[in-house]
């Protein structure tokens, strides 16, 4: 029985570190370039605390290639950004 207790305090401790892993601020910044057939976005943005990066402009690949259809140059937006198979990546944009 104590394994058994063991074994899902370890699942639910997992499922805790996990769920706050997966819920990503916004972060404001401005498009500055949009390359439509590289599927990127040149994007000036405040710090990036999950990625541990500072206030800067960076090229990032989107998710999705319908992300480049909601935004345009000069355009100020919030987004999220991860690491995706080894590449920093635009996951979310609203």
């Amino acid at each position: 029985m104590t394994l058994l207790v063991k074994a899902l305090s370890t699942l639910a401790l997992m499922l805790a570190i996990g769920g706050s892993a997966l819920a990503q601020e916004y972060v404001k910044g401005e498009v500055i370039k949009v390359d439509a057939k590289q599927k990127k976005l040149t994007i000036k943005h405040e710090p990036l605390t999950n990625l541990d990066m500072p206030a800067m402009t960076m090229v990032f690949v989107v998710a999705e290639g319908g992300m480049l259809e909601k935004v345009k140059a000069g355009q100020a937006i919030e987004f999220t950004a991860d690491r995706v198979n080894g590449r920093i990546t635009v996951t979310g944009i609203k």
